[in-house]
């Protein structure tokens, strides 16, 4: 199957959104900081893609721009279902919600590139016409035929760039006989130094070691490297933020800038993102996922904490920043070239600061009130559970959990369940329980009494000191096994707090009535 190229009538419609005197698409001015996102919909977000988004993010908040997303979803054979919408829904779960994307819309859309080859295919044909690209008709196997000599010569693989000596006449006859072909970007050679924001100078003579690129398959879609530059300037980009990776293609973009007549945006390269062994992060990791991240528990605040405490582009390293600090303390001067060492080990600490700060927070507390009580009835059936009793229960457990889930584990299960405990296992414990029971009943009911910890505390401490039969430690494992169905766990009296009074008392009955 041979690309599709347009005519000249529909490539000139075309060019004019690109242009360079109409660099920006409609709508959009070509002053202020614009920068993209642009991930392939054939896998889901992932750790390093979250990091490379959320810089841009910062990058674009830290100057009043815009931030994009893009998807780059021209490979069609390895798009994953579902990947597309999972990408934006991930961005929006982590608090970096682009201003511009498939989901939102903008004034640069489509967002999707399957949705705008004719932009390629003009700017193709701009470069066929100018002589910068042309036409190659090598077939599957010869092209397989030079890899095999280049590896048996111990030589880098690449293309000889053959078809690009064809004459007109050869071309034409080729095309005459429908040859399957696809196009090819002509390289050339000296590449001048760019600067980089991050890496500095950079000179990479990509002729020197590479064949001329494909820029249109036969299937009539582009690659990345000409989808990414028609994209970039019509989407009037002005800083690409990319991971290290994409470095050495760098130069063979801006000679795609330079014959295509356009300004390119400035390059910053962020360096990698690595397990803290120094090994690279797989996607065959079930963790690396942003979805197992959300699923599990966390909070995207501490998420998107870690990532930043472990690399660069802030003066220094601290424990609890929230979205809006990051956005103020963000530098792109301040990143380092060093590859960022990822411990998620650690996240469970973040998780547990942050999980802190959205209690102390109001709103914040409101939305983990509603989380919980969605998450208990998933794990306990349809429990009536009343705003204050959990919110009472994250204001006691602050600084205690790390999550969320946490307060879903057994040891916690009293908290949304009534026990049911033998009276034969109370009675072993103490031949004194209904009278122990009864005095914390009186204890609780008492309206004189100021239901705090200590109050608590004190007067259980003082009242059964005149129970002489029984010690105060059996008596306290008695009372944690009414209140709770469990001989161990949290103090008596941080129980009773989590459970208030009345809930308190009606267990404490309970156990006297069996």
């Amino acid at each position: 199957m041979r690309p599709v190229l347009l005519g000249v009538r529909s490539l000139s419609r075309v060019l004019e959104l690109a242009a360079p005197a109409r660099r920006c698409c409609s709508g959009v001015s070509g002053k202020g900081v614009r920068v993209r996102f642009a991930p392939s919909p054939t896998g889901f977000l992932h750790l390093g893609g979250l990091r490379t988004a959320l810089y841009n993010y910062l990058f674009a908040k830290k100057n009043g721009g815009s931030f994009i997303l893009r998807l780059e979803d021209t490979d069609r054979s390895r798009l994953v279902p579902g990947a597309a919408e999972s990408i934006e829904d991930m961005l929006e779960w982590a608090g970096i919600t682009p201003d511009e994307s498939p989901r939102r819309g903008g004034p640069c859309g489509p967002y999707e590139q399957s949705r705008r080859l004719d932009l390629y295919r003009a700017a193709a044909q701009a470069l066929l016409d100018s002589g910068a690209a042309y036409r190659c008709f090598c077939t599957p196997q010869r092209l397989e035929l030079l890899k095999k000599e280049a590896l048996r010569s111990r030589q880098t693989p690449r293309y000889d760039n053959r078809c690009r000596h064809l004459t007109e006449k050869q071309v034409q006859e080729k095309m005459s006989r429908d040859s399957p072909y696809v196009v090819r970007f002509c390289l050339s050679k000296g590449a001048q130094p760019f600067q980089d924001l991050v890496y500095g100078w950079i000179q990479h003579d990509v002729a020197s070691v590479e064949g001329d690129p494909v820029i249109i398959k036969g299937d009539g879609f582009p690659t990345y490297h000409l989808a990414n530059v028609v994209d970039d300037n019509s989407m009037n980009v002005s800083h690409v933020l990319r991971g290290a990776e994409w470095l050495i293609s760098t130069a063979k973009h801006l000679l795609l800038y330079q014959a295509l007549g356009w300004e390119p945006p400035q390059y910053a390269h962020l360096p990698l993102l690595l397990n803290k062994d120094g090994t690279k992060l797989s996607k065959r990791q079930g963790d690396i996922f942003i979805q197992h991240y959300a699923q599990s528990g966390y909070l995207s605040d501490a998420l998107l904490d870690l990532i930043t405490n472990c690399g660069s582009g802030f003066t220094e390293n601290q424990m609890g920043r929230t979205l809006d600090t990051l956005i103020q303390q963000y530098d792109l001067e301040k990143t380092s070239t060093h590859s960022a060492l990822l411990d998620l080990d650690k996240l469970p600490e973040f998780n547990r600061i942050h999980l802190t700060q959205w209690i102390d927070g109001a709103e914040t507390r409101e939305q983990l009130v509603t989380q919980l009580r969605t998450l208990v009835q998933d794990a306990y059936g349809d429990l009536v559970l009343d705003k204050e009793h959990i919110e009472r229960i994250l204001l006691l457990r602050k600084g205690h959990v790390c999550r969320l889930t946490d307060l879903l584990s057994p040891a916690y299960s009293y908290l949304w369940v009534r026990p049911s405990v033998p009276g034969e296992q109370l009675h072993s414990l103490s031949r004194e329980a209904s009278e122990i029971a009864s005095m914390a009943v009186r204890l609780l009911q008492d309206p004189s009494n100021e239901f705090t910890a200590e109050m608590l505390n004190g007067e259980l401490r003082s009242r059964l000191h005149q129970l002489k039969e029984t010690k105060f430690s059996s008596a306290m494992t008695l009372l944690r096994l009414m209140l709770s169905g469990q001989e161990h766990g949290p103090s008596v009296a941080e129980m009773m707090l989590s459970l208030g009074p009345q809930e308190s008392v009606i267990r404490l009955q309970n156990t006297l009535s069996n």
